[in-house]
């Protein structure tokens, strides 16, 4: 392992230092409450049944830059969620992703309150604005503002959380470590 220090803007939990050969970082798609899965009342998420992750709890205040996680591929771009595979830039598909799920049931919503601003097969960078998303339509519908970031086919031994659950977290700050190894 690298002894290099993770970037500024994660807080790093007790062990060994993680360097950016090790693995990849996964920032904050956008500013909020760091939430433990477990903390999502959707057992989808709550139980890990797609991957581990944590989740963002936006203040729902005002329309939200949602910003890319991680480097790659769009995989997969829908109003409500986007997930992107790191790969090849012609959208190889390794088996994993990330999955950021902008709050729970907002499929019903039919894209009101979401602006997509990239397709499935566009390639993006750590922190490409993907989306906006005002809150206000998921809220009135009385629908959870709460927000999952899962590691696709990725086992919880290879995540590390680099944010505490609990604390406020900006987007694109370091969220989560996912170990290659």
């Amino acid at each position: 392992m690298s002894s290099a220090a993770p970037p500024a803007g994660g807080s790093e939990p007790p062990g060994e230092p993680l360097g950016p050969s090790d693995g990849r970082m996964v920032v904050a798609p956008i500013s909020g409450v760091v939430r433990s899965l477990r903390q999502v009342p959707d057992p989808v998420f709550a139980e890990e049944m797609v991957g581990p992750g944590l989740a963002v709890e936006p203040d729902g205040g005002h329309v939200l830059q949602v910003l890319a996680p991680v480097a790659g591929v769009v995989h997969k771009a829908q109003p409500h969620a986007v997930v992107i595979t790191p790969g090849s830039d012609t959208g190889t598909d390794t088996g994993s992703g990330v999955l950021v799920h902008l709050g729970l049931d907002t499929v019903r919503l039919e894209g009101a309150g979401f602006t997509l601003h990239v397709r499935t097969g566009d390639r993006v960078h750590t922190g490409t604005h993907v989306l906006d998303w005002d809150p206000g339509p998921a809220r009135a519908a009385g629908l959870g503002l709460i927000s999952p970031v899962v590691l696709l086919g990725v086992p919880r031994t290879r995540m590390r959380e680099l944010a505490r659950p609990g604390t406020p977290v900006r987007a694109g700050q370091n969220l989560l470590f996912w170990s290659q190894a």
